[in-house]
């Protein structure tokens, strides 16, 4: 199945629901070999021209809930920072998959990695909005490497068309990841990102390299994005 930018409608009910707000889209162009290793069996790396995508994204979540209902108070809303690689399985399903996933609530991390087999994790997080520039801050709790995380720091700049390359790296409606030694997909529905171009005017860093990706941070990266965010809907697991 070839990639599409324009997300599906999810197939049966939804069984949460939630908004994903000043995000950031920082990522790497990175040879394919590399993330291979660290991708679910009957995956690979989702590529483009030749390279495929190492992100680091954070952002805060928003009204979070289950299935249609209300959003959760205080749990389901928090900071969230993940480091993410983009993924294909033969059924033609185009997702992406978690290294980690930093979150502000430990509630929240030990739900998910039970239920979803997601690598949450707890940390001190914090985003602060000051006109055009958005500061994320994180470390690490639990678990190690406890202190991980850093400083990132954008100036949002205008609204764009995205590029090939910018609805690779945004416009993916699903996750890869393991559970009980199985491979499944979860999709999402959302509608297409509002897009803005951004600048790095502070990154430090240990997240990726805490995620078995070290030294990608070192390097330019290929596409640096915001979005004011979408609200957007997940549906039942499915087995690859």
């Amino acid at each position: 199945m070839a990639f599409d930018p324009v997300a599906p409608q999810l197939r049966g009910p939804s069984i949460m629901a939630q908004n994903w707000d000043r995000i950031t889209f920082v990522h790497w162009a990175v040879d394919p070999d590399l993330v291979a290793p660290l991708l679910p069996r009957r995956t690979r790396p989702d590529v483009l021209d030749g390279v495929t995508y190492v992100g680091l994204i954070p952002f805060q979540m928003n009204r979070a809930g289950f299935g249609r209902g209300r959003a959760v108070p205080y749990l389901g809303s928090f900071a969230e920072t993940n480091v993410r690689l983009y993924s294909v399985d033969d059924v033609g399903h185009h997702g992406v998959v978690f290294r980690s996933l930093e979150a502000s609530r430990l509630v929240v991390s030990l739900g998910a990695r039970m239920a979803f087999a997601t690598p949450y994790t707890w940390a001190r997080m914090r985003v602060a909005v000051d006109g055009d520039q958005v500061t994320y801050r994180t470390s690490r709790r639990w678990p190690g490497p406890r202190g991980a995380g850093g400083t990132l720091r954008t100036r949002v700049g205008e609204v764009i068309e995205p590029s090939p390359v910018d609805e690779f790296v945004t416009a993916r409606f699903g996750l890869h990841t393991r559970w009980m030694g199985r491979t499944l997909w979860i999709p999402n529905h959302h509608e297409p990102w509002p897009l803005h171009r951004a600048t790095i005017e502070r990154l430090d860093d240990t997240l990726v390299a805490a995620a078995g990706l070290p030294g990608v941070v070192d390097t330019e990266p290929a596409s640096v994005l915001h979005s004011a965010g979408v609200r957007t809907r997940f549906g039942l697991p499915q087995q690859v």
